[in-house]
Parts: C-alpha cells; structure tokens; sequence
C-alpha cells in the first residue's frame, strides 16, 4: 500500500470513529431496498417527470434504493453522486435544504457531531461519505436539463463504509494479476467483466435447463474417492484423518456417474469441479468445472448429434451470433462458424497424414519405439521421454494435427489403447468409439461410447497400471468398486464430458480460462499488512 493509500485508510478509519461517537452505526445490520436501479430506469425513463424546482419544494418518495457511491461532486446548495448497485447505475442529486439523515428508523434533519457542532445531513454526506461507501436512499425522480434521469434524495441512510479507496480505473485495467487476485475490484470498475459472469450464471441455467428438457436427471458424485480413476491425469492426495487414508481428489466423475446407470438410472448428469495435479497455462486449469452425462442405449454418434443440439440451443437461448472470433493458443484470431452440422475428422487418419507415423501399430509396451520414431521425424515436446505410450500419442496430436483444425469438428477414431474406459468398434478392433470436439486449438468436450465388459475393462485398467508403474504419472488408475458394480450388469451407454470454462472462454471471446473463473487460484504473495 502506498503512503497516500495508508493516509487515505488512516482518515477513513477516522470517519469510522467518529460516526460511532454520533451515534450512527456505520456498517448497518440490512436496509429495505425496494427497487433494482434497472428497473427504476426501465419504469421511468420514457414518463413524464415534474419539474426540478416543483421536486425541491415538495418531493415525494417514489422509490427506495441502495448501492455503492462511485462518484461524488458539490455544487454549493446541491451535490451530485452516482450510485451503482448490481444491475445499473443511477445519478443522485442532494439539496442542501432539503435532505434527511435515517438514523434508528427516523428521519431527522440535523446530527450532532462529537465536537457538539451542528452538521446537517446534506454535511455529513459531503464530510463523512465517501466514494466507495454503500447508502441506501429515498426520493422522487427527475431528469436534468441535460436529460439525465436522476433521483432527488430526500432521505438516505448510511450503510457500510469503505476503510479502503476504490483504485483509479485506467491503472487498474493494465494491471492483470491484480485483476485475477482481486477480482472483487475488478467487476466492480470494469462493467464488462462484471458483465462477463452475469452471462456465466446465465449459462449454467441454459444448460441446466437443455438437460432437464432432455429428461436428464442431475446427481452429485463424490470429490474425495479410493482411486483417482475415469481419465488420464495426475491427482492431487490428500489425507482423511477419520480414515486414517491417503484419498484422492476426483479427476473425473465417469466411475461414479456410470454406477448410477447400474442402479436404473438411463440418463444422468453432473455439474461440478474436477482437480488435476498437472500444469497450468492458459488452457489448463487445475481446478476446473465440467458437465458429464451418460445415456442409456446410446452411442458416441448419438452424441455427436447430441452435441450439435445442445450448442444450437445455447446460441439460441443466450442471443448469440453463430460466428465467433476465436483464438488459438498462439494468439492467431480466426472465424469460427458455429452452424450445424460440422465437420468429421479421423484422428488416426490424420497424424498419419500430418506426421507420416501410424499409430495404429503401437501397443502399451512400444513406448520406446514409438518415441524413438517421432524423434526421427524431428517431432520433440516437452517431457516426451518420461511420457508411456498413450501420453506419447495424445502430445503427438497435440503438437501435429490439432493447430491445423479450426472447427468446430469432430475428432473420431482413437486407437483402443488411448482410452481404457471406451468402447471397441465393432469394425475395428484397433479403434475406439471415440470423439472430441475441436475449436481453433480448443478441446471442448470428449464423448464415446462406453465400454462395458467388466471382464475387458479389468484387463485395461491392469495395463494401465503397469504403464504408471512405468513413470507414465498420467496414466489411468484402477477402481476395484467400479469393476464390480459393472459385474452386476451395465446396460449399453455412451458418455459425454465438457469443460465449462473453455466453452464460456469460447462464448466470450477470452482468451485465458482465469477470464471466466471468478477468483482463480494463485501463487501466494507476500501479505500487504492490513495496517500498512
């Protein structure tokens, strides 16, 4: 904090003081608010209004309001603010000799400060109020000469003091960790990142509402677990004390979404947090959201076709145009046509094409001559030498035929070995029935067809641990529990699973996850001293 800051605080804390010694309570315990500033706006700004003069000389309480002061300016006997609450904000006007002060729910015209002078209402507002400070008010409505709608207080309430200064706009929007740490500023000084997650509370209900209408049932699936089983991924450990075990945050919630389909659900889905102990760029985050689902007697073409409805009820619901600018991990802006039906790619078909290398022909135990191959087409990314078969694979794709891809498309035909929890082709006992969805560089969901012979999927979690066991950290665990409730007769099914924050990246154009995560995690920093 900055010297003038601390000064600035010092005198704050002051006031604070200083409104006790009154007899004022300076952080009220709730206020009556009757209208959203939006709505008084909407009601009043097309009707005809009295005239200032005849509003001063006998006002009339139409509405009664609260927010946050975000500008204040006197004029001798009058005094303007801006008052911004969480739909819109609205100019104040204040008289000086028509204004009162609600104290212990009574009007009074006059307050009697700890010096024993006099202050009127329309003074302690001007000396005591401060931009920052939260007031509720009552009054009547007007507009200016200028045309500006404007409520005339002829009462207000004070309701919470600021001990700290609201930070000077246009310093504040270059600053982006400070952005990220105290998003709480941020939405409050930048209207359109306040904006940004109204439209992420109004996703959520969009798709909530398109699976409820889908006959979708939501069920929570639990975050600690015996196993961190359901996808490729590193977890994070931490210890149950009761248990007196090492447990696991969930990485995935497939496992457990899929016992439900054994206890007669048909169709479900979950809206929740998943945790990987992995990287973090500006695609990655180690905490993220994701909705899965799973239904009954479908295949991963049936959610293909699922998966195009679902983003056509989204553009939709959420007014949004079907052409997007997206960028891609390197920062190249490109068009993005969201309009159905898109494009099918095959995965296998195109590394071939991109790299020259069929990866077809490597098993879990090839690694070494899977790596050694793609060394010799001078293909080289990071941490490639510690990485097991399927990680080799998946880098592979990354680093050769997903940049090429601007989507939105559908990436099909994975190898069998790329995804143990996936269903065999029937046409091809090499290739899963498996998809993605790209956009310019973004993975934006996965889906396949579920595999689900208890028997074949014991043999593939058993390879996947002999891959871990092997220094592959994102190989896929085994789940005993999840084994035998698929011996007690899993119906055919196929499975879907999407990242939130990409798709909202997506939606509103950001181009870093932490742009849609209200408060994301960070590095800790050193304390700023509260006192300092």
């Amino acid at each position: 904090m900055t010297q003038l800051q601390q000064s600035e605080r010092d005198v704050r804390i002051a006031k604070v003081a200083k409104m006790k010694s009154m007899g004022i309570i300076p952080y009220a315990q709730s206020f009556d608010k009757k209208n959203l500033i939006s709505d008084i706006i909407k009601e009043f700004e097309t009707k005809d209004l009295r005239d200032i003069n005849d509003v001063i000389a006998n006002p009339v309480s139409q509405i009664k309001t609260a927010g946050r002061i975000m500008l204040y300016r006197s004029h001798g006997k009058l005094a303007f603010a801006k008052l911004l609450d969480s739909s819109a904000q609205i100019q104040l006007m204040f008289h000086r000799e028509n204004c009162s002060f609600v104290k212990w729910e009574e009007k009074i015209n006059i307050l009697q400060d700890w010096s024993e002078e006099w202050m009127t209402a329309y003074k302690f507002m001007e000396k005591m109020v401060d931009v920052g400070d939260f007031i509720g008010v009552e009054g009547e409505l007007f507009k200016t000469h200028k045309g500006e709608l404007t409520i005339f207080v002829s009462a207000f309430t004070f309701l919470a003091k600021a001990i700290r200064p609201l930070p000077e706009k246009f310093h504040w929007l270059q600053d982006q960790e400070d952005i990220y740490r105290k998003r709480y500023l941020d939405m409050t000084m930048n209207p359109e990142s306040y904006q940004r997650f109204l439209f992420k509370s109004k996703f959520y209900k969009v798709l909530r509402d398109f699976y409820i209408q889908e006959w979708f049932v939501e069920i929570q699936t639990p975050i600690l677990g015996n196993a961190a089983s359901g996808a490729a991924a590193k977890p994070f450990i931490t210890h149950h004390n009761d248990y007196d075990t090492d447990v696991y945050l969930r990485i995935a919630f497939e496992t457990s979404l899929k016992k439900a389909t054994v206890g007669r659900f048909e169709k479900v889905f979950e809206i929740g947090q998943d945790f990987r102990n992995e990287w973090s760029d500006p695609s990655h985050l180690q905490e993220f959201t994701q909705v899965e689902h799973y239904a009954v007697y479908r295949n991963y073409e049936d959610n293909m076709k699922f998966t195009e409805k679902m983003f056509d009820y989204f553009f939709d619901k959420l007014w949004l145009p079907k052409i997007l600018k997206v960028k891609d991990k390197d920062g190249e802006i490109r068009e993005v046509d969201f309009t159905t039906p898109w494009e099918r790619i095959d995965y296998t078909k195109g590394i071939l094409d991109a790299s020259g290398i069929d990866i077809t022909k490597y098993g879990m135990d090839d690694a070494d001559k899977l790596r050694s191959d793609i060394k010799a087409k001078g293909i080289e990314f990071e941490r490639m030498d510690i990485m097991w078969t399927t990680t080799l694979i998946d880098y592979l794709y990354k680093k050769v035929l997903r940049p090429k891809i601007i989507g939105p498309a559908f990436i099909y035909n994975y190898p069998v070995i790329m995804q143990p929890l996936a269903r065999i082709s029937d046409k091809d006992i090499w290739i899963v029935e498996q998809f993605q969805l790209l956009v310019n560089g973004w993975e934006m969901c996965k889906a396949y067809s579920e595999l689900v012979d208890p028997l074949l999927q014991q043999e593939n979690f058993d390879k996947q641990a002999d891959a871990a066991a092997k220094w592959d950290e994102e190989a896929t665990a085994g789940d005993d529990d999840f084994v035998m409730a698929m011996e007690y007769w899993m119906p055919p099914q196929s499975w879907f699973g999407m990242g939130l924050e990409r798709i909202l990246a997506i939606l509103t154009q950001q181009d870093n996850l932490r742009d849609v995560v209200m408060f994301p995690l960070m590095k800790p920093e050193i304390n700023e001293s509260i006192s300092e």
